[in-house]
């Protein structure tokens, strides 16, 4: 069986999409922490006043998500945890906002904007480079320590 002799990279375009997905999810978080209610009415379509959801607390869990997404771009390979806290900080930003806010809000194009387009679509690239530095960080550790 003949070893495969390609040398794994981890391209620059990969870091870029880190720090972009990172600053994504910061800015949008950062709507629902200082502008909740005016972004739910506007999500909601139709809604006079929003009931007490709590957007400042999905705000600031988002923000924190978006910043360690962000931090691992620095190092991709050694701080590859960081972007497993960001898959599970954008599964668990669109768990709540379908479980917590959909109620409420109802579904139409705004909503289905929000969790697919700024939560799941993310998780694309986030796993795809996660998976990537795996590969890396395991090719790193089978060369020769001189």
């Amino acid at each position: 069986m003949e070893k495969n002799t390609l040398t794994p990279n981890f391209p620059m375009p990969m870091r870029g999409l880190l720090l972009l997905t990172g600053m994504y999810t910061f800015a949008w978080s950062a709507f629902f922490r200082y502008f909740g209610e005016d972004l739910l009415k506007w999500q909601a379509m139709n809604m006079e006043s929003t009931v007490d959801m709590s957007a400042t607390a999905l705000g600031s869990f988002g923000m924190l998500i978006g910043f360690l997404v962000f931090l691992s771009a620095f190092y991709p390979i050694s701080w590859n945890y960081l972007i497993v806290v960001g898959i599970v900080g954008k599964l668990t930003l669109s768990v709540w906002f379908v479980l917590f806010f959909i109620p409420e809000l109802g579904w139409n194009k705004r909503t289905i904007f929000h969790v697919v387009f700024t939560e799941l679509l993310w998780l694309i690239p986030l796993i795809t480079i996660y998976l990537r530095t795996i590969k890396v960080k395991a090719y790193l550790k089978s060369l020769p320590e001189d």
